[in-house]
């Protein structure tokens, strides 16, 4: 068997140089890591909303506003997709495997709480869901719940009455799911803030009951027949009149009664710039929903430019400012909420308090 070679003798210069080449590639290859983790985000965030349906023009509210933080830069260009759910939960999850298959990042919607299960299950936890829902009994359902809550309200109109001295209140509710929703946070904060709550239920259109001993203070949620007749019936018996509304009531016979009300609203100023720009672009005055829609498309556009995408970027603890206030997400898929304490008059509201992360 013939004898092998020996291997050629590698000089200490040639083997330094060697060493040299190799340190410079390692240190290029650390380099380049940091760019590559830097990638700039460039899935789209899906819209789920319902274009056809009993719901079809709110839906066309929601899609014109989530628009407006779109600007003309190519990066921008595509970043929102709009998915038709028809407003059903059957609609829905084909929106939501759609905007999968799209490449999506995120889903924004969709608009109510019945078509949130259907949403979750197609998404299949691959990307965050932030559902237009208020309805509280979908926490810890996979979806995040941007919808503004009753009880956020409730909380956020008690807790400022409560540091203006108010003990005693009297909830008057009209049956309907806002009102029951606020009546079942005012009764869960009685012993947190040391007040009494005592709640009626009176039918739209009907006289308020005997209540007895007058209240510090008279609770009516939301709006509607039942808030103004209480508050008419209240406005000469000394008695402070609270309100929360999920968006300001700016009707001449709420203005009227509301006179001396403290009421728990989305921040009117914040909203205005919003409600500007939106009937500048496309007439009309936008509902609260529809500020939800443009309030998610920007939270959508501000993780994206942030690379964070994603649940972890939901759950940043700083938050994010809203049109509609703001809010900050929790683990279990609810918000902290935060709210302006209005102050009702015959020419307009005028804010009197923040009241942070209801």
């Amino acid at each position: 068997m013939p004898e092998l070679a020996p291997l050629p003798e590698v000089s200490r210069r040639q083997t330094l140089r060697l060493l040299r080449s190799t340190l410079v590639l390692s240190s290029a290859a650390w380099a380049a890591a940091p760019l590559l983790a830097a990638r700039k985000e460039t899935r789209p965030v899906a819209l789920l909303v319902p274009l056809t349906g009993s719901h079809a023009a709110l839906g066309l509210s929601m899609q014109q506003a989530a628009m407006l933080p779109q600007s003309g830069a190519p990066a921008e260009t595509g970043m929102l997709r709009v998915f038709d759910t028809a407003g059903t939960p059957a609609g829905a999850a084909a929106a939501a495997r759609l905007a999968l298959k799209a490449k999506a990042g995120m889903l924004l919607g969709p608009l109510t709480a019945a078509e949130v299960p259907a949403v979750v299950q197609a998404a299949g936890g691959k990307v965050p869901v932030l559902a237009f829902s208020n309805d509280m009994a979908l926490r810890n359902s996979g979806a995040f719940l941007f919808g503004i809550g009753a009880s956020q309200s409730t909380q956020a109109i008690l807790r400022y009455a409560r540091s203006r001295g108010v003990r005693t209140v009297l909830v008057i509710g009209d049956g309907g799911p806002w009102s029951v929703a606020s009546v079942d946070a005012a009764k869960a904060m009685e012993a947190e803030l040391g007040m009494t709550v005592r709640t009626v239920t009176v039918a739209p259109g009907a006289p308020l009951p005997a209540v007895g001993d007058a209240p510090d203070a008279v609770l009516v949620p939301g709006g509607g027949a039942t808030l103004l007749a209480a508050a008419r019936a209240l406005r000469d018996a000394g008695v402070q009149l609270l309100a929360s509304f999920q968006g300001v009531d700016y009707r001449p016979e709420a203005l009227a009664a509301l006179e001396g009300a403290w009421i728990a609203s989305p921040d009117p100023e914040a909203f205005e710039g919003f409600a500007g720009a939106y009937a500048a672009r496309n007439g009309g005055r936008p509902g609260t929903i529809a500020a939800l829609a443009y309030d998610a498309a920007g939270i959508a556009r501000q993780l994206r430019a942030t690379n964070t995408l994603n649940r972890e970027g939901l759950l940043a603890e700083s938050g994010f400012p809203c049109a509609t206030g703001a809010v900050r997400f929790r683990t279990d898929g609810s918000c902290a909420r935060s709210f302006a304490i209005l102050l009702g008059g015959r020419d307009g509201y005028s804010k009197v308090a923040v009241s942070q992360g209801a």
